[in-house]
């Protein structure tokens, strides 16, 4: 099965360069953003488009989706809760340390990366039960790094880098 994973577009808060929790809609350069990507992969047919439930990658999957297939939401790849920083700019942690699997720092309330990533590899080992033969996945830049876990190993166990960038697209096969 070939799994396709997408970043949704920018929202405010990645403008911003702020942890965020509410449930925010694309700007006009993530409209666009997703736009570009449709044009890119309208020649590619999914048995199914599986997305995140918050807006933004709702609404990136309803562009992307030229093809009208069908689209399921599931809460397992919704993004990792920031929890209370929330509204926070990102340099308020050590960035390298919240996205460290190894870590034996909790930052307030956020969701432990350890916990967040089993939520993403039950949605994983789930996928592989079903019979799709090419799936596109539309989801965060939380969720990416959680597949490249899964996929590619924890290694060192730093995954600030491992994420994609707003509506870049990854494969793979699973």
């Amino acid at each position: 099965m070939k799994v396709y994973i997408v970043r949704h577009g920018q929202v405010p808060h990645n403008a911003l360069g702020q942890y965020n929790i509410t449930d925010e809609d694309l700007t006009e350069l993530g409209i666009n953003q997703a736009e570009e990507l449709r044009d890119k992969i309208k020649n590619m047919d999914f048995d199914i488009i599986i997305s995140s439930p918050l807006n933004r990658a709702k609404h990136t999957a309803e562009i992307i989706n030229i093809n009208s297939q069908k689209i399921i939401y599931d809460d397992r790849i919704r993004e990792r809760s920031c929890g209370d920083l929330s509204g926070k700019p990102l340099e308020v942690t050590n960035r390298e340390e919240y996205w460290n699997y190894n870590t034996t720092i909790q930052y307030g309330t956020s969701e432990n990366i350890k916990l967040f990533f089993e939520r993403v590899y039950n949605f994983l080992d789930e996928l592989k039960t079903k019979g799709y033969e090419k799936v596109l996945i539309v989801a965060h830049s939380g969720v990416s790094k959680a597949f490249s876990g899964y996929f590619e190993g924890i290694q060192d166990g730093k995954f600030l880098n491992r994420g994609l960038k707003n509506c870049e697209i990854k494969e793979y096969t699973l």
